[in-house]
């Protein structure tokens, strides 16, 4: 398979080497890669109870394996921006993380089949997912009707807080959530309500009213996803909010590829260098340690730590043969009748939910490390489509709007994303929206 049209579209234009602006951007990936395997030593060094290591035997064959997955990286610097392109560096250097772990794991599963699986696994996502085909238009809402859509948005999503709110409302520190969060109740729909609306549907009212400079009403959706945090006890609730108005920030001066990798670039920086002045002793625990927790461990770490965890378990139990979807296990015998999240996690001692990324589940979970590129392919081809629906949509427009998918991505099963969490809603969404909507200018 070679590469996708885009790119070697590109590659006949410029000419077989990188301009100066794609050189700069591999570097920085190159560096961001370094700088997650650093961040990875950290976190092995303070959290060793959920099963991260370093050894110093191991570092030579942990480098060369990230090494290598490094060459992806001029898939990054000579793609143009799509949201394929967005989803794909989040899972790609999730990946990385997964192959560094790989490489200091403890656990008795197939490691180097594994570790080629999961590269093989991202080479089949991201080809397709950079792929922007063209696709026909047929239905483009008028400019007054989209207007009005917009505005159903956002009395749906009044609707839908006033309904959580009916069954859940605690004001509870971020820290306090988990005291709480497991005994929040309400009926299944209001559940897959309240995802759609705070995943999809107000981040997509949020970007289009910013963009246009209809200021006032982007306030308004933004107070409207704060009160979901109340209602959710979640962390994405809670900083949604904040990411959205950054990403629209980040997007007005920079360039949008350069705005998705330091997305991620700063982040895990900040926690490294809180980590280095605590270990020191020049800056305390209480100041340190939350940010770099939230941020290096469970953002960062915990998705490419759940592939270790889900080849471990199932390289010792029975594939589920993609019976964890939903609407599938009632038409299928299913080995495990809790979520996988719960089966993974009380499995390994640690309690609570242990949710994954499409390479995990859908992957591993699903058909094993020998078949796990296929779901890969297929939800890359997936990426692919939304890439050709979203064809002439201002780019700030799906950065902004999608800004909350590609993290989720990395935690949640492909099909959870694109139904309960309303990813496939938000692509509808983009495919029938109007083009030439006027942008404010950057």
């Amino acid at each position: 398979m070679g590469l996708p049209a885009d790119i070697t579209d590109r590659a006949a234009a410029d000419g077989p080497r990188l301009t100066g602006s794609d050189r700069g951007l591999a570097l920085l990936i190159l560096s961001h890669l370094a700088l997650g395997c650093i961040s990875l030593i950290c976190v092995a060094l303070a959290y060793p109870q959920f099963h991260i290591f370093f050894r110093q035997e191991a570092l030579p064959a942990a480098i060369v394996s990230v090494a290598a997955f490094a060459v992806l990286a001029v898939l990054f610097a000579r793609a143009r921006f799509s949201f394929g392109y967005f989803v794909g560096y989040y899972l790609f250097v999730m990946i990385a993380g997964y192959l560094w772990l790989n490489s200091f794991s403890q656990f008795g599963y197939n490691h180097r089949l594994s570790g080629l699986s999961a590269a093989a696994s991202a080479v089949a996502f991201l080809l397709p997912a950079l792929y922007q085909p063209t696709l026909p238009r047929l239905l483009t809402l008028s400019p007054q009707a989209f207007e009005r859509l917009l505005t159903w948005i956002v009395l749906i999503g009044a609707a839908v807080a006033v309904i959580g709110a009916y069954y859940n409302f605690r004001l509870v520190s971020i820290g306090d959530i988990y005291r709480y969060r497991e005994a929040l109740t309400a009926p299944t729909i209001v559940n897959y309500l309240v995802g759609i609306v705070t995943s999809a549907l107000l981040p997509f009212a949020f970007a289009c009213y910013a963009l246009r400079g209809s200021y006032w009403r982007a306030i308004a959706v933004i107070v409207l996803l704060l009160l979901f945090y109340p209602v959710t006890l979640s962390k994405q609730a809670f900083f949604a909010p904040a990411w959205l108005m950054l990403m629209l920030a980040a997007t007005r001066f920079l360039d949008l590829r350069l705005t998705v990798v330091l997305s991620m670039v700063v982040p895990v920086a900040a926690g490294v260098l809180l980590f280095v002045l605590f270990r020191y002793g020049l800056l305390p625990e209480r100041f340190a340690m939350p940010f770099f927790q939230l941020v290096n461990l469970r953002m960062m770490t915990f998705p490419s730590l759940a592939m270790d965890y889900y080849n471990e378990f199932f390289f010792g139990h029975d594939l589920t043969r993609f019976c964890q979807i939903s609407f599938l296990k009632p038409l299928m015998t299913c080995p495990y009748q809790e979520p996988l999240a719960v089966v993974i996690y009380k499995s390994f001692g640690i309690g609570g939910y242990f949710n994954a990324s499409l390479f995990a589940t859908e992957g591993i979970a699903s058909v094993g490390p020998l078949f796990a590129p296929v779901p890969a392919l297929v939800c890359g081809i997936v990426i692919a489509i939304v890439n050709g629906m979203s064809a002439g949509v201002p780019q700030r427009i799906i950065l902004v709007s999608g800004a909350l998918l590609p993290q989720t991505l990395l935690n949640v099963p492909f099909t959870t994303v694109m139904l309960t969490n309303g990813a496939a809603l938000l692509f509808l969404l983009w495919y029938v929206m109007p083009r030439g909507i006027p942008e404010q200018k950057r």
